[in-house]
């Protein structure tokens, strides 16, 4: 390899190992349950993580929003605008769920602050359960686990039927749609 190629290279990776800002300092805060392996590359990586299994009000966001650079949430999170202006180092909010309306989009907007969601984050077991109640409707589960209850034990399948080679209607063709039709034809339907 050339000498300045090579040189070039060796510039190009020390530079991808630094930051403009130092990794230990900034500070992240991950509620609702975040993944524990998400959580540990972020702290393997330098970061300072605070991590918490439940959704905070905006009260309490109001005291952790100072000095904060980075926000994770699901969905039970609210992050108003009065979070948002309360806000004195926040880079980023990330949505670790489908969409973004927990956050005020305007106010993160105004403040330049990227907000960034997991569109196929759920997509897989939104379909699968999709299939699932398909499937426990078919076979009557919910009337059948209710006579059990009851005392009765039907051992006949009178009025359930397989799904296979049934038609199935999707309404909306989106990532979920699409899953659920990728499953529903590897059970024949």
């Amino acid at each position: 390899m050339p000498a300045e190629l090579k040189r070039k290279r060796d510039t190009d990776e020390d530079v991808a190992e630094t930051t403009s800002f130092p990794k230990n300092k900034i500070k992240i805060l991950l509620l609702e349950g975040v993944s524990q392996r998400g959580i540990k590359i972020l702290q393997d990586a330098g970061f300072q993580v605070e991590a918490l299994k439940t959704a905070l009000t905006e009260e309490e966001l109001l005291v952790k929003i100072k000095g904060l650079h980075i926000l994770g949430i699901r969905s039970k999170t609210q992050v108003s605008k009065k979070v948002i202006e309360a806000s004195d180092k926040l880079l980023a909010m990330a949505c670790f769920c489908i969409g973004t309306d927990q956050i005020d989009l305007s106010a993160a907007q105004e403040k330049g602050i990227p907000v960034f969601n997991a569109p196929f984050a759920n997509t897989r077991s939104v379909a699968e359960l999709i299939i699932g109640n398909i499937v426990g409707l078919s076979r009557k589960i919910g009337d059948c686990t209710a006579a059990m209850h009851r005392g009765a034990w039907f051992k006949q399948a009178i009025g359930c039927f397989e799904i296979r080679g049934k038609t199935l209607g999707i309404v909306g063709y989106g990532h979920i749609g699409a899953q659920v039709s990728v499953l529903a034809e590897s059970m024949g339907m």
